[in-house]
């Protein structure tokens, strides 16, 4: 299993409008990347660290696919629009690492 973890890191200035994020570009993911074979989307809203301090980051979406060709494969297809998304919820370059489960 290949995850593709997509971090949005938080500064002084950023915006994530959570709203459209969820309404709008998590089914436009969804759409296009299961049709490449993508089986799960996981979301996590970033509330704080140990020490009371903010997170590091907004929001950490992990999407599941069942290999690195099936990741390739989506990129390929649909990167340009999903990415193209991005300017309508936050100012903020996403940080994305690709993961193997263990």
């Amino acid at each position: 299993m290949t995850v593709v973890t997509v971090m949005y890191p938080r500064s002084e200035g950023s915006t994530f409008d959570f709203d459209y994020y969820l309404a709008k570009h998590i089914p436009l993911a969804k759409a296009r990347f299961g049709e490449c074979g993508m089986t799960d989307v996981r979301l996590f809203r970033g509330e704080g660290t140990l020490d009371g301090t903010a997170p590091a980051y907004a929001l950490i979406a992990e999407l599941f696919f069942p290999s690195v060709k099936h990741v390739q494969d989506a990129m390929a297809r649909h990167r340009a629009e999903v990415i193209a998304d991005i300017p309508n919820y936050t100012n903020v370059q996403p940080v994305v690492q690709l993961c193997e489960t263990l």
